[in-house]
């Protein structure tokens, strides 16, 4: 059977790359085609992003694809993080270069957004929860300080959704990008418009909105030139990253509860209707949309964000120690000697993770870890005992019982951390592809272009082309009591 090559942009918040993946319908093979950065910048008037920056390196990605794949190039889809967004004038144009979510013209939003609705009703419409990113409070934020440019505009595009403009020209929202916005209702995949008209927001910039898989049209001539192709259609793809980290996961039918594990960890459940009730809301979980007209009832959690600012702070000491070497003087180190709750705010900042580790440990009257194999031992424990009370609450909050955790992303190569995983939650995990993302993106995109009948024919795709890993749980009395532990300190 001839092979078929799809190319799949997959942008995140430090680094971007471009990807091909080549398929003969019974196999996916992904090759790396062009890595590159993405810095954010701070100028005059805050935080942004190099936004023209990327997009040539999406073009040249691209043209490079072209070179090695030429005419097996089927389709191109792009996937990025979640709530950044630009605004387009009448004529088309880019009005200001778009923030990045963590700049600090949210602050203070929340309140001015509570004032106006309250946060329960907000959460009822749209099953997210308040959060600094949130895409709600940056145009509150504009809409507050009477930016021209907001008024001036005729589309609101995400940051996929920019990029795939400036590919093709056409303007359209993806539905699961759309739904990281806290301006959207899950239970239609529409906008939430009583929210939009509660915060004072012009209805005019909030346009078509499409499912995953929706063929956007053809590339620009003037982009076909530069890379050398004509024609190739741009897809919609799963555009939330995790959405396509998700739509990537083999998952059985046994409760699809799943984990994106990386620098930051996603848990959840794939499902059909949205959770909204007020315990959901005091628990911090979201509800976001995915491919397949799904819901993704979900927790962000810190993830190996702990480990690399340790890694990061020995570096800067002078020592240099390897993954491998640090996940090893883990796995030495003795288990359970303290714990901490990954999720406070003191360890969401960078800079010098182990001594605020430390800090928090002597603050709640445990064992203070010194050495850097407990200080990893106690990162790892905890993360894996977190998992564990986001879980015990999806159980409770969907009356769902689950047999297996399916992990996917570059997390699951910390295998001592998926062994702890599943030890925490008592169920086998089933740690695979790597590549989540990159191979959401693809078959997202191979449903669009009629290569595939459904999302399930993929995710078997998938399953017959990469390798996975099962951990089965031990030491469940030893786990159990660790908890109860980690539940009286957090």
């Amino acid at each position: 059977m001839p092979s078929h090559t799809f190319i799949a942009v997959d942008l995140g918040a430090g680094s971007g790359r471009v990807i091909a993946a080549t398929t003969d319908l019974n196999k996916i093979e992904l090759e790396e085609i062009h890595r590159f950065d993405n810095p954010g910048t701070e100028l005059p008037g805050g935080s942004f992003w190099n936004i023209v920056g990327l997009y040539r390196d999406i073009l040249e990605g691209l043209r490079r694809a072209v070179e090695i794949h030429g005419d097996r190039i089927v389709s191109i889809g792009i996937d990025t993080w979640g709530c950044d967004h630009g605004l387009i004038g009448q004529n088309g144009t880019l009005l200001g270069v778009p923030h990045q979510y963590s700049d600090p013209r949210f602050e203070g939003m929340a309140e001015v957004m509570h004032g106006l609705m309250s946060e329960a009703d907000i959460y009822s419409h749209t099953g997210i929860k308040t959060n600094f990113y949130n895409s709600s409070l940056h145009l509150l934020a504009e809409a507050h300080k009477k930016n021209p440019a907001l008024d001036a505009a005729e589309t609101l595009l995400f940051i996929p959704d920019l990029l795939a403009y400036w590919l093709t020209g056409r303007r359209a929202v993806e539905r699961s990008i759309a739904s990281t916005s806290q301006l959207v209702d899950p239970r239609t995949g529409n906008w939430a418009w009583q929210v939009i008209d509660a915060l004072g927001l012009p209805r005019k910039i909030f346009g078509e909105i499409v499912d995953p898989g929706t063929v956007l049209g053809p590339i620009r001539e003037e982009v076909a030139t530069f890379i050398g192709k004509a024609g190739i259609p741009i897809i919609a793809s799963a555009s939330h990253d995790t959405a396509a980290a998700v739509a990537g996961i083999p998952m059985s039918d046994n409760g699809k509860l799943w984990l994106s594990s990386g620098t930051w960890s996603i848990m959840g459940v794939e499902t059909k209707t949205p959770v909204t009730t007020s315990h959901a809301l005091a628990r911090g979980f979201s509800n976001e949309l995915g491919v397949n007209r799904s819901v993704r009832f979900l927790k962000n959690i810190a993830g190996l964000w702990l480990i690399q600012e340790c890694k990061r702070q020995w570096e800067l000491d002078g020592e240099t120690i390897d993954y491998a070497t640090m996940t090893q003087m883990a796995g030495d180190a003795e288990p359970f000697s303290a714990l901490i709750n990954p999720d406070d705010a003191v360890f969401a900042s960078p800079g010098n993770m182990p001594e605020k580790i430390r800090t928090w440990c002597e603050k709640t009257g445990q064992k203070v870890p010194y050495d850097k194999g407990t200080i990893l031992r106690v990162a790892t424990d905890s993360l894996a005992l977190k998992y564990r009370e986001v879980f015990e609450n999806i159980k409770a909050f969907t009356g769902t019982s689950f047999s297996q955790l399916h992990a996917g992303g570059g997390g699951i190569q910390n295998e001592p951390l998926c062994q702890s995983t599943a030890d925490a939650l008592g169920i086998a995990v089933i740690a695979g592809p790597i590549e989540a993302t990159s191979c959401g993106n693809v078959i997202t995109q191979m449903v669009g272009t009629g290569h595939l009948d459904n999302f399930e024919t993929g995710r078997e795709l998938i399953r017959r082309s990469f390798e996975f890993k099962t951990y089965q749980p031990d030491r469940s009395a030893e786990w159990n009591a660790a908890y109860e532990r980690f539940k009286a300190l957090v």
